[in-house]
């Protein structure tokens, strides 16, 4: 059996997907298994996957059609996956070539059941700077988590699949946040997720028109922090105040998203301007463009906004 089982949902990935294989194919470590769950594609997606499944043995294919994401990761642990350890990428997403051998040793220590890495955000037109996410030091915890989720995306996350399935896997009703209310409930049970300081992803961002996303975003993080106060999980104003600047920053690098910056800068600051504004590089910055980011061109908002 693989050490590895790679699930990917794939929706209509023509242009991305090859990339995305093409990534996983240069692991350094080669003890692995991709899980390809095609959610119903109507593009080139099928024809190329034909290709690959001709090319490696090691890429295995299915159907879960028009069900979503988070329906289409579950289906692929549930049923075929056969490795001990589960890794999720997206089908846009590009891995350093050195993140399963990190992953592997991480994975050594038997008290470790979840891990993740630096994840660097970049452009889906590749036009402007990097920016790379911050990995803090120690186990995720929920106050993390309902601040600035560290682990951004679920193409970071890789767990053990005996504590997947034990865990009963994503919510396929949520659109949006269902892996920040996946991560708060496998904390909150004890489950130990760790960090890993280096980058282990490239993860290509959408600046097109999408502040209205970002506020069905925040509706889903609501949905997500509601269910966890029946748990006992109180957000503070101070996390509150952190994600509305995540959001005000993400909002700035899109095309419609100026007024959007604006509203979540001026409400994470009402919430609790210390921690809003704290870093100062970051915080300040982030108000201070909310402010003017009418008068900003887009490409600079883009490059300066980038994560």
């Amino acid at each position: 059996m693989p050490r590895f089982s790679i699930v990917i949902p794939v929706f209509n990935a023509e242009a991305t997907i090859a990339e995305t294989l093409d990534a996983i194919a240069a692991q350094t470590v080669a003890d692995w298994e991709v899980i390809l769950v095609d959610d119903g594609s109507t593009d080139g997606t099928a024809a190329i996957l034909r290709e690959r499944l001709r090319e490696d043995s090691r890429l295995r294919a299915f159907r879960n059609p028009g069900k979503g994401p988070s329906a289409a990761r579950n289906f692929g642990v549930s049923k075929p996956a056969r490795g001990d350890i589960i890794a999720f990428c997206d089908a846009d997403d590009m891995w350093e070539p050195e993140k399963l051998a990190r992953l592997d040793r991480m994975f050594a220590d038997p008290g470790i059941d979840g891990a993740y890495g630096q994840v660097a955000f970049f452009p889906g037109d590749r036009r402007g700077a990097m920016r790379r996410s911050t990995v803090p030091g120690g186990a995720l915890t929920a106050e993390m988590l309902m601040g600035e989720n560290p682990v951004c995306t679920m193409s970071n996350l890789s767990i053990r699949r005996s504590v997947f399935r034990a865990q009963g896997g994503l919510d396929e009703t949520m659109v949006y946040n269902e892996d920040l209310d996946f991560l708060i409930r496998l904390v909150t049970r004890g489950i130990r997720i760790v960090g890993d300081p280096a980058l282990h992803i490239r993860y290509r961002t959408d600046n097109g028109g999408l502040s209205s996303r970002l506020v069905a975003m925040r509706d889903g993080r609501r949905a997500v922090l509601a269910r966890a106060k029946r748990s006992g999980l109180r957000p503070s104003r101070a996390q509150e105040a952190v994600f509305l600047r995540h959001l005000a920053r993400r909002a700035l690098r899109t095309e419609d998203g100026t007024r959007a910056a604006l509203r979540f800068a001026l409400e994470g600051l009402a919430t609790h301007p210390r921690a809003f504004l704290s870093p100062v590089r970051r915080g300040l910055a982030t108000a201070v463009a909310a402010l003017v980011s009418p008068a900003l061109p887009r490409p600079l908002r883009r490059a300066l906004f980038a994560a």
